[in-house]
């Protein structure tokens, strides 16, 4: 049986029952005395959820019961979501003072005779299910509960490089890998099939397979050793092309001068064929001494296997390849020298692990009883670090020791294990998840293994489902999703860490990707070719490959609420499909269409529900139809990458809800007055707008807190006064901008927290309006600026700068003489700026005793770079951008 989320799900439809809007709109239509009697059930039955949760398993019913509940409680949000739609349409109306509008309005289904109707008939009926459901749970004597306390303090975010100081008992594993690595080929010539070492290490999930690579690969006398390193994860796919586009984007990114932060050109595995791939894959390779880590293989197909290595066998004498995997049988199918099994830690370094993770440094001297029963637990871990980890992190300075003793004397320990199940410390951990954060873990299971998540991606779903409710109501829904990863990044559900700042990213371990498909596999679903039917009370799904786009398999139900298309290159090309869609679930909140090839009919304005739409990478979008500015509940919509886009709607001002918005479009210049209407526009993108001039010269964006401008080469100025709550600005590759004309008043105070320069070719010298943001400034990155030749003094006044990239500005030659009073600063990279990084050495630099305040100090270093240009060619960033 699959998890099962009521408990937030009630909580939330009865946020929104008391809220302003829903309390006059049933006063309005009539409709107030059915609406409260939902209201008084939902509050009885709430109370008792928490206890039916945790007794669901024992007593025979109570998962049916719940379910019919939560069900009840989705339709009704959907039901009653319809007087949130009214209000947003009244509003359009009266700002509008159009006579031709408000008589279109009358004679529409929305009107609000047709509306009270419709409303009071559907109303009625989530009334009588509800009361019902109410009647049959009596026989539950069930307690009430007011308060979920299943939380974990939360441990400040790190780096996802592998810290040799947070792994235990492995050091003489690295050696061993390493050993085999600097050894030649046991048995070959360097020609043919014996040209390369492949290196297996086997082990079972979550025992540090991937950890151990990691070590290895990222070790200095691998770079000594090697000319070009590349990592490829593989997990469930085998596809020979995808392949071969990783391991090229791999070593581009392990031979590029020039890391950045802004995302690399993906090979498209759709436009090249088979053959084109191989030759740019031998060209990488051809006479390069090699490491490739090929990490989780699954494939037991011998004949792929073979395909593959005789693609990569071009490489000179020496190269090997490191392959982790679960399957001794696939090991032995691979390995050219014996198998490198990796066992359990010993349970004094579990103990060490554990402790590491569960208290704070030093403290758990003073918990002797706790780390007594800590060495319990760790001994049913059976010496697999990441169940030590998920445990301690989820008993994280919690010293009450009847919940150690909860945790220790588990039944789920005593359960048989069978080949396929998941680590029970893994759901143990899962289990003691705050309600809330159970729903929201569950939409990773819409994703493929190994995807690499920007943190905005999942907040976005996050947010237009409505999960994230703050307790005050006013905190900004992404600062509380950022709280929410934290949290999970606490419990050590979350991997391979990267935070700049505004942005971050991050993936999730295969195990726990494995746990969010078995919680979450009821109402979400990961449409693979081998689906043959799609169950229908799915709400939730997401399309992986094309061969699955059958009419037939879709639901006929209405009650789906998103549709992703999260693999680069795979959208939807069939409009039919899509008329289909677009009539069938009318209860829509996102819609990805990233990467299809479609044109938009007035239908779409049929999801009246709906939050987020994405058309990112569309080429055969011209132009958007009229009624699509009917969709006065849509949040998000990005339109990055529709490069035939001739003009934004008329109308863009009738959609009142927008929050982020991404454009690319052929237009040069944009209607202000449109604009001006998007008052609760908090981001805004431009991207290959190759036409435009200038954004704005009279409208001010009020609520606009991030700004990017990327690609917009005729872009000459860049009016930040125009953004006056500005938080997040980032300029990359406009050519003809002249940022130290942005700001007419240099010395004019902002807001701005996070900036970020790249490829600015005028720039000489940090502009002097940046000097504003002396007082809010956290971050600045600063890359591939060639002709940048000094920063100013004033830099080092900025008091809360706590990250500062500068990378290939090779003019750089000094940094300012009072580097000392950056107090605040933790994280300093400087790569590319020979000069520069001399001055920055260590052992002679002369600027070294300015900077060894610094927590982290990176100098002349490409690792950083090339690790986040790896994981960054992964990643699809669509209707998720920050």
């Amino acid at each position: 049986m699959a998890e099962i989320f009521v408990y937030d799900i009630a909580e939330s439809l009865l946020r929104k029952l008391a809220s302003y809007v829903y309390e006059e709109a049933s006063r309005a239509y009539n409709l107030h005395e059915d609406v409260q009697g939902i209201k008084d059930t939902l509050s009885i039955l709430k109370g008792v959820l928490l206890d039916a949760e945790e007794k669901k398993e024992q007593k025979h019913g109570l998962c049916e019961w719940l379910r019919q509940i939560q069900n009840v409680c989705l339709d009704a949000e959907d039901v009653l979501d319809g007087f949130e739609c009214q209000s947003l349409r009244k509003q359009v109306v009266i700002a509008s003072g159009s006579n031709r509008v408000k008589v279109g309005h009358f004679f529409s289904s929305s009107n609000s005779l047709v509306f009270r109707l419709r409303m009071a008939r559907q109303i009625k009926y989530i009334r009588h299910r509800l009361d019902k459901i109410a009647t049959d749970g009596n026989k539950f004597c069930l307690e009430r509960i007011d308060l979920d306390h299943r939380l974990v303090k939360r441990r400040e975010m790190t780096y996802s490089h592998v810290d040799a100081s947070g792994v235990f008992g492995r050091e003489q594993d690295k050696e061993e890998i390493i050993k085999l690595l600097m050894q030649p080929h046991p048995h070959g010539d360097g020609y043919g099939d014996k040209s390369v070492c492949v290196i297996p290490i086997v082990g079972i999930g979550g025992l540090g397979k991937t950890t151990l690579a990691k070590l290895v690969f990222n070790d200095r006398r691998m770079d000594e050793l090697f000319q070009i390193k590349m990592w490829v994860c593989i997990s469930d796919d085998f596809d020979i092309r995808q392949l071969i586009v990783k391991i090229i984007n791999s070593a581009s990114a392990s031979s590029s001068s020039t890391p950045t932060i802004s995302i690399p050109h993906q090979e498209s595995i759709n436009n090249l064929d088979i053959e084109h791939l191989q030759s740019h894959l031998r060209q990488k390779l051809s006479a390069q001494k090699y490491l490739l880590v090929l990490d989780d293989m699954w494939n037991d197909d011998r004949a792929k296997w073979i395909e593959l290595k005789d693609l990569i066998k071009v490489g000179a004498v020496g190269s090997k390849i490191v392959v982790t995997t679960r399957s001794n049988s696939i090991a032995s199918m691979i390995g050219t020298v014996p198998s490198y099994s990796l066992e359990g830690l010993s349970t004094k370094d579990c103990l060490s692990l554990f402790v590491k993770w569960a208290f704070n440094e030093g403290e758990e001297r003073r918990h002797p009883n706790l780390v007594k029963m800590g060495e319990e637990i760790v001994k049913k871990c059976k010496g697999v670090p990441l169940a030590v980890r998920t445990l301690g992190s989820s008993l994280f300075l919690n010293f009450d020791s009847e919940r150690w003793e909860f945790i220790r004397d588990h039944g789920i320990w005593s359960l048989k294990q069978k080949k396929d199940d998941i680590l029970p410390a893994l759901k143990l951990s899962y289990d003691q998840m705050p309600s809330y954060l159970k729903q929201c873990f569950a939409y990773f299971s819409l994703f493929p293994k190994d995807y690499g998540f920007a943190g905005a991606q999942i907040s976005s779903l996050w947010v237009v489902h409505g999960l994230l409710g703050s307790p005050a109501g006013s905190q900004n829904p992404e600062n509380v999703a950022r709280q929410y990863i934290g949290e999970l990044h606490s419990r050590s559900f979350l991997e391979d860490f990267e935070d700049f700042g505004h942005y971050y990213y991050f993936k999730v371990h295969d195990l726990v990707h494995d746990l969010a498909l078995y919680v979450a596999k009821e109402d979400f679903l990961v449409v693979k070719s081998h689906t043959h039917y799609i169950p229908e009370n799915v709400r939730h799904f997401s399309v992986l490959e094309y061969d699955s786009l059958s009419y037939a398999l879709f639901p006929k139900s209405r009650s789906v609420r998103s549709i992703l298309f999260p693999i680069h290159g795979i959208g939807v090309d069939s409009e039919a499909l899509l008329e289909t869609w677009l009539t069938r679930y009318r209860y829509l909140r996102i819609l990805d269409l990233s990467d299809s090839s479609i044109e938009l009919s007035d239908s779409i304005a049929k999801l009246e529900h709906l939050r987020a739409l994405s058309l990112v990478n569309n080429r055969k979008i011209r132009r958007l139809p009229r009624s699509f500015c009917k969709l006065q509940n849509l949040q998000i919509l990005s339109l990055r990458g529709c490069m035939e886009l001739e003009t934004l709607p008329k109308g863009l001002g009738m959609l009142i809800s927008l929050r982020k918005l991404y454009i690319t479009t052929k237009q040069s210049t944009l209607s202000e007055d449109e604009f001006a209407s998007l008052t609760n526009l908090q981001t805004l993108s431009f991207e290959y707008c190759e036409k435009l001039k200038f954004l704005f010269r009279r409208v001010q964006l009020t609520s606009l807190e991030v700004l990017t401008v990327q690609s917009c080469r005729s872009l000459e100025s860049l009016p930040l006064c125009i953004v006056p709550k500005l938080e997040v600005l980032c300029v990359i590759r406009c050519q003809m901008l002249n940022l130290s004309q942005s700001y007419t008043n240099p010395m004019h105070r902002l807001r701005m927290k996070f900036l970020h320069l790249e490829h600015c070719p005028k720039l000489q010298t940090l502009p002097q309006w940046i000097e504003g943001a002396v007082d809010t400034l956290q971050t600045m990155l600063i890359l591939n600026c060639h002709n940048l030749k000094m920063l100013p003094e004033w830099l080092t006044t900025m008091a809360r700068l706590k990250k500062l990239h500068i990378v290939n500005c090779s003019q750089l030659l000094n940094l300012p003489s009072d580097m000392h009073n950056l107090t605040d600063l933790e994280d300093l990279s400087l790569d590319g700026c020979p000069e520069l990084c001399q001055k920055c050495d260590s052992e002679s630099g002369e600027y070294w005793p300015f900077i060894t305040h610094v927590k982290r100090v990176s100098i002349g270093e490409t690792r950083e770079g090339q690790l986040l240009s790896q994981m960054q060619s992964q990643l699809r960033l669509r209707l998720q951008d920050e």
